[in-house]
């Protein structure tokens, strides 16, 4: 198959953060996509949890200093970079002191979630589109995984489908049960709505009168991975109603591993999905 190249982008990977399925899926797909000759990009969070001496994350200077606006404030982006344990293949952090530098991950020590979830995730998936494309680097495929990344088939499609890095572009999105969206108010749409999108754009992200991130990730994908089988019935049905090409993870053995990459050519192979 021609080579290709593959954007991952996702809020936990081993050893760096552990805490389903989707981590023991990006701690191995990538390396296997690498070593077929495929070029790959992963970016994820550098979240206060991870040890930044003891995984040698260094910042990359020519990279780093960039402002993302979240809902009309600017906040710093700092990009650092580690090499994988073990393996040539490199790991890039989004950082921003507000946002990531504390000792839990989305839950204070009483275990009542960040009152800021919906601005860390606007600013990690802004700030994930904006590092592409000052790489100048045109992805084949965009893997997002998990609810942290639900915004970015979005973003991908709708407010950043007329830059060259991302008009060819096919995304992938693994959906897992897990999600914060209960937590979520209206306000999410406001500041989801980043440079100069109508908040209504937005409307595939809403199910009722409640937030659903997998719909609206899943309306603008153009294949899904089910991290779990089964999943919730309601994300069950969305997947099923969707009419996309679904994969379900059934573990990283190569056999299985290969599987994904045939999925990643599949999609590549098929004409584009006419956008709804």
């Amino acid at each position: 198959m021609e080579k290709k190249k593959v954007l991952f982008i996702t809020h936990e990977m081993a050893p760096y953060i552990e805490t389903g399925v989707i981590s023991e899926i990006m701690t191995k797909l990538p390396k296997k996509v690498q070593d077929k000759g495929n070029e790959i990009r992963i970016l994820m969070p550098r979240f206060g949890t991870i040890n930044e001496r003891k995984h040698k994350l260094h910042e990359v200077i020519r990279l780093s200093g960039m402002n993302i606006v979240v809902n009309d404030e600017d906040y710093p982006l700092i990009l650092k970079v580690a090499s994988y344990p073990g393996m040539r293949m490199q790991v890039y952090f989004l950082d921003n002191d507000e946002f990531f530098h504390r000792k839990f991950l989305f839950h204070d020590e009483t275990g009542q979630p960040f009152e800021d979830n919906i601005h860390r995730m606007v600013f990690f998936s802004k700030a994930a589109m904006e590092t592409v494309r000052k790489f100048g680097w045109p992805p084949d495929i965009v893997h997002a995984s998990g609810w942290m990344s639900a915004l970015i088939p979005f973003y991908v499609k709708k407010v950043y489908h007329d830059d060259p890095i991302f008009t060819h572009a096919k995304v992938v999105y693994t959906i897992d049960n897990p999600t914060l969206e209960d937590t979520f108010d209206e306000s999410f749409f406001e500041i989801a709505a980043i440079n100069g999108i109508d908040p209504d754009e937005l409307s595939a992200y809403r199910q009722g009168d409640k937030i659903s991130l997998h719909q609206g990730a899943i309306h603008y994908s153009d294949a899904i991975i089910k991290a779990q089988d089964p999943l919730k019935d309601e994300l069950e049905a969305l997947v099923k109603n969707s009419g996309l090409p679904v994969m379900t993870h059934k573990g990283m053995e190569d056999e299985q591993i290969e599987e994904y990459l045939h999925f990643y050519d599949s999609i590549l192979e098929e004409e584009k999905i006419e956008e709804h």
